[in-house]
């Protein structure tokens, strides 16, 4: 759970991160970024900023936004009724990401699994993304992604987001952020 304060300082810092990589963002965008703790209370290590610019029955499209070593834990995007599941191509726009999908292991993986969490981290096929790279990500397919030393933004291109129903492998998480009062 985050104090509003904590969504505040977080929803700053995000836009801070968007201007030093040259992306502006109009006022009712700052207002609305999305401050993910999955529920851990440790947003600092595992933790997701995001800007949602449309997301309807077609597509979606996203700004995600790691700060330095933020992890966004490991999920799926199952299918829901007729639907398939999200298909989702992460393109980076600054900094660096390491993105983690199943398949054989990468020896020497860059990133660091956050302490205490190691259980619930199972997919290590590294794919190290850098400004102007992309990747995409079948339907149904576990995966986790880590910011590098300066973070990061990634912009997704997806079918329709229905976050409520992704599966994490920590079974601690809840992807809808509680905020409570100052």
């Amino acid at each position: 759970m985050l104090s509003v304060g904590q969504v505040k300082q977080a929803q700053e810092k995000t836009a801070a991160l968007f201007a030093e990589f040259g992306i502006v963002l109009t006022a009712e965008e700052r207002v609305n970024i999305e401050v993910a703790d999955f529920g851990l209370g440790e947003l600092h290590l595992q933790g997701l900023e995001l800007i949602t610019y449309v997301n309807n029955e077609r597509y979606c499209v996203k700004e995600l936004v790691l700060f330095p070593g933020q992890t966004c834990p490991e999920h799926k995007h199952p299918p829901v009724a007729s639907d398939p599941g999200k298909m989702e191509t992460f393109r980076c726009r600054a900094g660096e990401v390491y993105l983690y999908v199943e398949g054989d292991p990468t020896p020497d993986t860059k990133s660091q699994v956050p302490t205490g969490s190691e259980a619930y981290y199972t997919v290590f096929h590294e794919i190290h993304l850098r400004p102007g790279e992309q990747y995409t990500i079948a339907p149904n397919t576990l995966h986790w992604f880590q910011a590098g030393d300066k973070g990061a933004i990634v912009s997704e291109f997806s079918s329709t987001s229905r976050d409520e129903y992704d599966v994490f492998t920590d079974p601690r998480i809840n992807r809808i952020t509680e905020v409570k009062g100052e």
